[in-house]
């Protein structure tokens, strides 16, 4: 008998009283189990809420590494919702998910990390991801061409074309690095892959010498809307690719916990609502009860009620509403779907067993659990909407929208013309895992689509109409219902599978069209079944954009514009010359239901996904270098060495002062990621659109910005780019402009912040309220950081992005209630001071910013730093998690030498 064994008890730590055994198929499994807690007297399972006991679970399972012990498992576990005190917990993702957008320039980061353990002398191979990651490239494809047979085949050709190094340097790190899997392009998109294949809800590991032990499939993903993943029981949320990176290394992520929201569903949907309304209204609602930074857990009797296509939706949107999760625990509906999406029996059985074992099984008889607050939602006051003209919280019924895009785009009152006028729609796409993960809502599309080509309506001759969705399974049921025919009569045709237009790959209109909304100076408009709507992101001609559900978006492609009230008015004219109405066309549930249990099957789902890792001729006809280090190409415009590791001396103790700053940029509200790093188009005249051509890049191979993000020289000079930013410096004027202080030049930002540079001025952002809203690109926080801001002072941050700022060393401060730039008057002449960071110990601790205007007073105003974590300080004081994590492994790394000898 080992000495461990020989213990007391009471001498054990809480993980070792804690394994158990359970038996799944015959076979004995390993766990650690939440009751030994409930025995040991740490806390009551019964009432917490499920999305906590998943955490609890993760911290107990890790006691004993990386610092986390006892303490952090009975903090967490006596987590009240009655407290308004933050918990730190040390969260060990099991896996990461990556699109490419994010997830090559992560690769490019971690092959530059390599480099520069060689340089310190170190083992290069000590970089490596020490749990599963998975890279789905998904985010490349562009809708060149649509609404015809061959779109599809030529935009995979051209996206081959575009991003061949790209995708050479994914298939070199899969070979380089261990534990990543790359996801070809054409399979479809992340989240949709993840909830229909890769996601096993709970893992089993082997252990020499024990059991295989099993734990909660969890995960984060380099993107914000990773926590689609929570409708199906997993417990996962979007981070920034620096994050990421350092989980991948297996560092802990230190995620602040505070509130935990129960949103409690009830009621019935009524015939013609579709699960698109119901996210849209849950947006709008929660966004104004205020939930960022908090966990979300639906329960109560409407929620075991919801399918699990409708649960992803929902879960989807967590971004778009603010929270870090939007958790559904695992129940009968779940298991229903594993056996929907072809899983194993074996794993289906061992998912029931485990999750009933381990108390994370919720039946709808168990005790609500408690909860900080809790919102009541009824499923029965929804009714069919939209949201828009330009973030997606903007609710607006269906019968308003005509009112709501005269009022928002302040258009003069007209009708609806037979033309490109304001309120034409330019695009009208079928896109987003949000909606194409929901066979009803796709079914519903193709069923509205048959109704109108029998009716014989068509499609407006100025409306660019695209399908790309998420998953190749659509594309197989609605080949089998026949479905995939009516949509292709009015311009549906599959032309891709992956993000596409809703992550602002729209492609170009007609050349016709969007010379009329030019000429015509038309606000024009988008429709799509997406997730975002912000300025500029669809497509630079579409002023307004709506969300909807994919059934809508056919409608109104039908009907051409935005300014007919499709509840009252006729969308158009049938071959019979009477009027057709949306009640006309519009399937019911019936119709639905009947079709997609017709067509939506097992196999479907095994067929689709049994080559999921494989690539087509092109992708396999890709040379991929060889080798643990990457060798750079420095006549590349696409992939380039980042320079994050170029200065390794530094020491550790302290960020230098911020004194004599000035504002690069004064912001208003709901300055977006979009806003911030722009994804789409790279503009002729812009400074990235300079740099592209100075290297003799023809304009048609521009490609976008989210497929330059390898390249810091690009991406730097795309920071603040968007053409709808509107900074409060230079009034009157749109894009990606301001005013040098003291000359008075309006420049491009970035050619400002290189005059800064030149003279050794650090650089402030000054904003209002949801800084950082959108994506969780951290290329909005490296791109600040490269133009040399060195904090950035705000009403309000959302979370993913004031974490990303700080992994790149940049300061996030909140003003205190009640002041803001407006309140002090802030134009951008200040010379700004911070003062009193330096004896920062503890997280939330205050300084000075003092404010010296152009006449020589002096304004000092109290700053809170947004530093909520004490690793988020140890972080931050280590210039960002880059060099945090290389000094960390460099520690740990043989050198070389010593290195090659143990070879």
């Amino acid at each position: 008998m080992s000495s461990a064994d020989q213990q007391e008890p009471s001498t054990l730590t809480l993980a070792q009283n804690a394994r158990r055994s359970l038996v799944s198929d015959d076979k004995a499994y390993g766990y650690f189990a939440l009751s030994a807690l409930e025995e040991a007297g740490a806390v009551a399972l019964d009432r917490l809420p499920y999305c906590l006991r998943v955490l609890l679970e993760n911290v107990l399972r890790h006691t004993g590494r990386n610092d986390v012990d006892d303490g952090d498992v009975r903090r967490l576990a006596g987590w009240s919702p009655s407290s308004s005190d933050i918990i730190p917990v040390s969260f060990h993702p099991a896996r990461v998910l990556m699109q490419d957008y994010t997830g090559i320039p992560t690769l490019v980061d971690l092959a530059a990390m390599r480099d520069a353990m060689v340089a310190l002398g170190r083992d290069p191979q000590m970089v490596n991801p020490q749990i599963p990651v998975d890279l789905v490239i998904d985010h490349s494809l562009i809708v060149d061409e649509a609404g015809h047979a061959g779109a599809m085949n030529f935009n995979l050709a051209v996206e081959f074309r575009r991003n061949a190094e790209r995708y050479q340097l994914a298939k070199w790190a899969q070979s380089a690095f261990e534990r990543i899997r790359v996801v070809p392009p054409g399979k479809g998109i992340l989240h949709q892959v993840n909830i229909e294949h890769i996601a096993t809800l709970v893992c089993s590991d082997p252990e020499p010498g024990n059991e295989t032990l099993l734990y909660p499939d969890t995960m984060v993903g380099t993107d914000s809307h990773s926590t689609m993943v929570n409708g199906i029981g997993v417990l996962g949320w979007g981070v920034g690719g620096i994050e990421a990176e350092a989980a991948m290394l297996g560092l802990p992520l230190v995620v602040p916990l505070g509130r935990i929201i129960g949103v409690r569903l009830t009621g019935e949907l009524t015939e013609g609502v579709t699960a698109t309304d119901i996210v849209l209204t849950m947006t709008q609602r929660l966004r104004a009860f205020g939930v960022v930074d908090t966990f979300v857990e639906f329960f109560g009797p409407s929620a075991q009620n919801l399918t699990v296509a409708d649960r992803v939706t929902l879960a989807n949107m967590s971004p778009e509403y603010g929270s870090t999760c939007a958790f559904f625990p695992i129940d009968r509906a779940t298991i229903d779907y594993l056996e929907l999406t072809g899983r194993t029996p074996e794993q289906i059985r061992r998912v029931e067993a485990y999750a009933r074992a381990q108390r994370l099984w919720s039946e709808p008889d168990a005790p609500e659990s408690l909860y900080s607050a809790v919102i009541d939602f009824d499923l029965g006051e929804v009714t069919p909407s939209a949201a828009g003209p330009r973030r997606p919280q903007d609710w607006v019924a269906l019968a308003d929208i005509p009112q709501n895009f005269q009022t928002q785009m302040k258009v003069e009152p007209a009708p609806a013309h037979d033309g490109i006028s304001d309120g034409a729609i330019a695009l009208a796409a079928i896109t987003s895992c949000t909606n194409t993960s929901n066979p009803a809502v796709m079914i519903g599309a193709g069923l509205l689509a048959r109704k109108a080509v029998a009716r014989g309506l068509s499609v407006k001759p100025w409306v660019k109409t695209s399908l790309t969705p998420g998953s190749r399974v659509v594309g197989g049921y609605l080949e089998a219902s026949g479905l995939q025919a009516d949509l292709d009569r009015l311009g549906f045709q599959v032309a891709g599978y992956g993000c596409a237009t809703c992550g602002g790959n729209s492609g170009p209109l007609a050349d016709w069209v969007e010379e009329e909304i030019v000429a015509k100076n038309a606000v024009a408009v988008a429709v799509l079944s997406g997730n975002r709507n912000f300025e500029a992101r669809i497509h630079p001609l579409a002023k307004a954009n709506y969300l909807m559900s994919p059934p809508l978006v056919v409608a109104y492609a039908l009907a051409g514009s935005v300014k007919i009230d499709l509840t009252t008015q006729p969308i158009g004219h049938g071959c019979d010359g009477k009027p057709v109405f949306l009640r006309d066309i519009w399937p019911s549930t019936q119709e639905i239901m009947a079709v997609l249990a017709e067509v939506v099957t097992p196999a479907l789902f095994r067929t689709y996904y049994a080559d999921l890792f494989a690539g087509d001729a092109t992708w396999n006809g890709l040379e991929a270098p060889r080798g643990q280090r990457f060798p750079w190409n420095m006549a590349s415009t696409y992939i380039r060495r980042p320079p994050y590791f170029d200065d390794l001396s530094g020491a550790t103790s302290n960020p230098p002062a911020i004194a004599q700053a000035r504002a690069l940029l004064i912001l208003g509200d709901s300055i977006t990621t979009d806003h911030i790093s722009p994804v789409g188009d790279i503009a002729a005249d812009s400074p990235a659109g300079r740099l592209l051509a100075s290297h003799q890049v023809a304009r048609r191979d521009f490609n976008a910005y989210g497929s330059r993000r390898a390249n810091h020289e690009v991406m730097v000079r795309g920071t603040f780019a968007n053409i709808r930013l509107r900074n409060e410096m230079v009034p009157g004027i749109e894009g990606g402009m301001t005013r040098h202080v003291p000359s008075g030049d309006v420049l491009p930002i970035f050619d400002a912040a290189m005059r800064y540079a030149a003279d050794g001025q650090p650089l402030l952002v000054i904003a209002g309220k949801e800084y950082g809203s959108g994506s969780s690109r951290d290329w909005a926080a490296k791109g600040a950081r490269l133009l040399g801001v060195r904090a950035v002072l705000a009403e309000s941050f959302e979370r993913i992005h004031r974490s990303n700022l700080i992994a790149m060393g940049v300061l996030p401060l909140q003003f205190p209630a009640g002041t803001t730039r407006l309140t002090l008057e802030l134009d951008g002449s200040e010379l700004i001071e911070l003062v009193g960071f330096e004896n920062w110990t503890i997280p939330g601790e205050t300084l000075q910013a003092r404010i010296t205007r152009a006449d020589g007073t002096l304004t000092a105003v109290t700053m809170q730093g947004r530093l909520d974590t004490a690793n988020e300080l140890k972080v931050w004081r280590a210039g960002g998690i880059l060099p945090f994590v290389l000094r960390r492994l460099a520690g740990q790394a043989p050198n070389i030498d010593e290195a090659a000898h143990v070879a």
